[in-house]
């Protein structure tokens, strides 16, 4: 009898924290795949990974909005604030590496789907960093994704962006010279 009333008040302990918790914040691990379409100079197409580990929790989000509308340019203060943050998942290629992902929140969409938006820094190629190029001022991957209900969609992949706030108080996301590339045929992998 004691023992089961221990474990009821463990059981009714750990669902009361899981309810403290935002939904997204709870664990929760996707992966997905993609195919990509650059239009743009490099690798023409090819198929993309991405995992999801974790989303970002409403903290997260709030201090990355408050530095995006507070600073005149937001770019270094964002990307350090961004770089600090725990992983949330990966993205890769099908011959890379996995990148971390430092931000992924989702949001109700149409007839029962979800638009998913993903945030990382980007890789920067040595000679890049060395000669600091113009393209050292973006230096953000943005990936926006739209799923039906059956976790099926596409989406951009916006590489070699920066991030700010025009004069009518809109968040713009300016790639650098080149065309988001087309995410398509992404589907959950069971």
């Amino acid at each position: 009898m004691i023992g089961s009333l221990k474990t009821g008040i463990l059981l009714a302990a750990v669902c009361a924290v899981g309810l403290l918790v935002p939904v997204s914040a709870q664990n929760v691990k996707e992966s997905f795949t993609g195919f990509a379409i650059n239009m743009n100079s490099g690798p023409k197409t090819g198929n993309i990974d991405f995992t999801i580990e974790r989303w970002s929790t409403d903290a997260e989000r709030a201090q990355l909005l408050s530095i995006i509308t507070e600073k005149k340019d937001p770019t270094e203060p964002l990307l350090k604030a961004l770089q600090k943050m725990p992983k949330v998942g990966y993205i890769k290629g099908v011959q890379t590496l996995g990148w971390d992902l430092r931000y992924a929140r989702q949001f109700p969409g149409e007839d029962g789907g979800r638009k998913i938006v993903l945030a990382t820094d980007r890789p920067i190629a040595f000679a890049e960093a060395r000669n600091q190029t113009r393209s050292m001022d973006y230096p953000f991957t943005i990936v926006e994704i739209h799923l039906d209900k059956n976790d099926k969609g596409e989406g951009k992949i916006l590489a070699g962006t920066k991030i700010f706030v025009d004069k009518n108080k809109n968040i713009v996301l300016e790639n650098y010279a080149q065309q988001p590339v087309q995410f398509n045929e992404i589907h959950k992998i069971k």
